[in-house]
């Protein structure tokens, strides 16, 4: 076999790894090629794509999910899927859709009252500054439903949906202005505006298209709808958008098809639709000046209100010189516009040209009125000759265009040729050609789009794969095919089957623009980016009922969910607050309830909500659904869930009516042996109160009330637990016993909640310094296993800066890296003993400098722990 070339020696070393031997010799790498039957370019394109484990791409693509309404994200040009966003539709593995947060972003896609479950995802869309990219916020549209959805970049969540109020359907959307102060979408079939009935006989009176400027707030990425408005369209099929930029800023273009206006029939015996709308040989590029509709927009005598929305009309647009059509080759799809704003690009599937449209031209006619004519609504038409740049022939079904880094230079879809066209929009020639596999639709460059190209790779976005991957029944992949445009000709590098709807049309951003973050600040709710009223920090988890509503908030960490029973009675309406409450990047945990379909994908920090109505009996475990740790599987608990208008025989009773009255009488003995050990702890706390003074305090003066009710119980149980003792139905008296540890429990669990409260108002004013320790202690998860003043899941922290030589140093160094320190010997008999190794929790130098100080502060203050 004929030996590898050294480039491709050097690609294999540098990222297929194989060691410094067999590069050198090739043995390795040849018996390899020879067994899959690889030839040198197969090697060489195969490095040109492997990302050794740990290196990240260079580029992040963003495509439609098509029929998912969902977002694929994978990296350039390793071709490897990273994430798919839920946007229109649930996502169960995030828990989107499932939990309430999610539940009101996917609401606010509602169409006139109705839930819309599905999507059609097709035209992602980054925000932009300056016509550049700048990857904070990514928008798409929803064809089916004509919607607009916003993703914030920094956590990659659908923060956002927007409903169109006046379309029907829409295929011309998502797409920014060059500083992302609107964002366009554009209707597809055109439909009467209003929601009333309008005969098909009517198309021409009252059906409309139009395009939508949604105002965006790009500081904090949501669209404002009422500064948002319409341009009422003739009912010709609108479609694919752009924005200008540059020379041509405060422009903007769309294709259209169907300037016949046919309305089909083909039940009646007349031609289909696609018949009658491709009659005739162009057809129109709308042009409007949306900077200076805007302004016309804002006076309330150029707009009309339709569904609470503002309308400009055709005759006010047209009047003020703000919309104009040129005649383009028919049934166009693509309409891109050049880095500098200065040409815009246009193809007609079903011609074979491409026609380059000049800025300046438009201009110019439109100063000096070089029309042609108007239109049946009055517009008036831009000679086409007059606006043409020129034209070239590049092959049947050209689409789409987008630029390279190289003056002039663009790349060209062919659907029909399966081909991507190489060629120069400048001078028109045809540069290169290659063959995709198959029917191409759109095309995804580099920042191809942007004021600013970067190069590098095109990916083709093929309908068909047919042959190219195993087969999975009828229903195939989709191909998304990269191709590496750095040389004189074009190279296909590898093809990626994507397996989630119909990816329609993807973009591609630079990945040292996007800045996501690792965690939220803790309690955070994530859609909203506010602190969530259900925030609940290690100590504060508790179960509150208010009728037959039950509120749960509880806490997520390293290796439980606290609480771990909840019993509510069937019929209830149970809300969990849930909180992550893990600082370490990439320690999520999730949350499901069996059998009631909620679920929710906590990430460090998030704070999220479940709801639903408790409405079976029975008992249904919780876990974490998130493999965690080495004890993910003890991640657990259960909601009970009882009927009240049933009496249940404890199983205890059960067993004790099986027991000997030797038996009977340990087991009574045990039962109150817990209770009086229970009560030691009452005691000590009401010693504690009464001894500090509580009823100076309103707040703890409550809680003590409410924890003295619960006690106050206790006696009359008391004594009818010894009555049945003296008659001798110790079984009786055991089940007295056992509502006793009930009430002490409820005293037990106010109380100490009084003298945590009550330590507050009396030990030493915390310094800044050590209130800001608190709080990281508190939101870094540690009281997870760290409870002051006593043994909980990790050792009492009180004292901990004396147990050690350079104490304070070593505390440091130990919460900043703990890691460092599982092989000492007394870490190692505390992980042995408490079976758990305290985590990273990435605290910052200063955070770790005010936990020494509540440290600090604890110690001073150790009588009252």
């Amino acid at each position: 076999m004929k030996s590898i070339s050294k480039l491709a020696q050097l690609c294999v070393a540098a990222t297929i790894a194989t060691t410094a031997s067999y590069a050198a010799s090739g043995s390795a790498l040849e018996k390899v090629m020879k067994e899959r039957g690889l030839n040198e370019q197969d090697v060489v394109r195969a490095a040109k794509t492997y990302n050794p484990s740990g290196v990240h791409d260079k580029y992040v693509i963003f495509s439609s999910g098509g029929q998912s309404g969902q977002v694929i994200v994978y990296g350039v040009p390793s071709m490897r899927i990273l994430k798919y966003i839920g946007v229109f539709t649930p996502e169960p593995w995030q828990g989107y859709g499932y939990d309430e947060e999610s539940k009101a972003v996917l609401a606010q896609g509602r169409i006139r009252g109705k839930d819309i479950t599905w999507g059609d995802t097709h035209h992602p869309a980054l925000s932009e500054i300056d016509g550049k990219y700048d990857g904070r916020w990514l928008a798409i549209n929803d064809k089916a439903n004509p919607r607009i959805a916003i993703i914030d970049l920094h956590d990659f969540e659908t923060k956002q949906i927007v409903v169109n109020p006046v379309f029907k359907s829409e295929h011309g959307g998502s797409f920014f202005t060059p500083n992302s102060e609107y964002i366009i979408e554009t209707a597809q079939y055109a439909a009467p505006f209003d929601n009333n009935y309008h005969s098909i006989e009517d198309y021409k009176e009252s059906y409309r298209g139009g395009v939508t400027m949604w105002k965006f707030n790009h500081d904090i990425g949501r669209i404002v709808e009422k500064d948002s408005f319409t341009i009422e369209l003739p009912p010709y099929m609108q479609d694919i958008s752009d924005s200008g930029k540059a020379y041509s800023d405060g422009w903007a273009f769309t294709n259209s098809f169907n300037s016949e206006m046919y309305t089909g029939g083909i039940e009646d015996g007349l031609p289909p639709n696609e018949a009658g709308m491709s009659r005739n040989d162009t057809d129109f590029m709308h042009v409007y000046n949306w900077k200076k509709l805007a302004e016309l927009a804002k006076d309330k005598k150029n707009v009309k209100i339709i569904n609470g929305h503002r309308v400009v009309p055709m005759e006010v647009a047209v009047k003020n010189d703000a919309l104009f059509l040129i005649p383009e080759p028919k049934s166009p799809h693509g309409v891109d516009v050049s880095p500098d704003g200065k040409y815009i690009i246009v193809c007609g599937k079903l011609d074979t040209h491409a026609s380059v449209y000049s800025m300046e031209k438009i201009k110019a006619a439109i100063k000096n009125k070089k029309f042609i004519g108007k239109d049946p609504y009055g517009i008036n038409i831009i000679d086409m000759k007059a606006a043409l740049h020129g034209q070239v022939e590049l092959g049947l079904g050209p689409l789409h265009t987008q630029y390279s880094n190289k003056t002039g230079e663009v790349y060209t879809s062919l659907y029909v040729d399966s081909q991507i066209v190489k060629w120069n929009y400048k001078d028109l020639k045809i540069i290169d050609k290659i063959n995709v596999h198959y029917n191409i639709g759109h095309l995804c460059g580099m920042e191809g789009k942007t004021s600013d190209p970067q190069g590098d790779y095109i990916i083709a976005l093929n309908k068909l794969t047919i042959d190219r991957f195993q087969q999975v029944g009828p229903l195939h992949p989709q191909n998304h095919q990269l191709i590496d445009i750095r040389g004189k000709k074009m190279d296909m590098l590898v093809d990626m089957p994507i397996p989630l709807g119909e990816p329609h049309q993807a973009v591609g951003i630079r990945a040292s623009k996007l800045h996501t973050i690792v965690r939220y600040k803790m309690g955070t709710n994530t859609k909203t980016g506010k602190i969530h009223k259900g925030k609940t920090l290690a100590g504060q988890e508790r179960i509150e009922r208010d009728g037959n509503k039950v509120t749960v908030y509880a806490t997520l960490v390293r290796s439980h969910i606290n609480p771990e029973r909840i019993t509510v009675n069937k019929g209830d309406e149970v809300t969990i607050y849930m909180t992550n409450l893990e600082r370490a990047q990439d320690e999520t945990h999730g949350f499901t309830v069996d059998n009631y379909n909620v679920h929710a994908s906590l990430e460090p920090g998030e704070t999220s909500t479940l709801k639903f109505v408790a409405d079976r009996e029975g008992v249904f475990p919780y876990y974490c659904t998130e493999f965690c740790s080495a004890l993910h599987l003890e991640m657990m608990g259960y909601l009970m869930v009882k009927d009240p208008n049933k009496t249940y025989v404890s199983a205890t009773r059960l067993k004790m009516k099986t027991m000997s009255p030797e038996e009977l009488k340990a087991e009574y003995d045990k039962v109150v042996a817990v209770n009086a050990a229970t009560d030691a702890v009452i005691v000590s706390v009401v010693t504690f109160l009464k001894a500090n003074h509580f009823e100076k305090y309103t707040d703890v003066a409550a809680l003590a009330t409410d924890a003295l009710d619960q006690y106050g119980q206790i006696p009359a149980q008391k004594k009818k637990a010894n009555a049945a003792l003296k008659a001798g139905d110790v079984e009786k008296a055991i089940l007295f016993e056992g509502m006793i540890w009930q009430y002490m429990v409820k005293t037990a669990d106010v109380g100490i909640r009084a003298k945590d409260t009550l330590v507050k108002h009396i030990s030493t004013k915390q310094s800044s310094a050590a209130a800001n320790g608190e709080i990281a202690f508190g939101e870094g998860g540690c009281s997870g296993c760290h409870v002051v003043g006593k043994v909980s899941s990790g050792p009492d922290l009180t004292g901990v800066l004396g147990r050690h030589e350079d104490g304070i140093k070593w505390v440091a160094d130990f919460i900043k890296h703990p890691e460092e320190k599982y092989n000492d010997p007394y870490i190692k008999a505390m992980i042995d003993y408490f079976k758990i190794k305290m985590p990273d929790q990435h605290m910052s130098d200063k955070e770790v400098k005010d936990i020494i100080e509540y440290f600090k502060w604890i110690d001073e203050n150790a009588n009252l722990f």
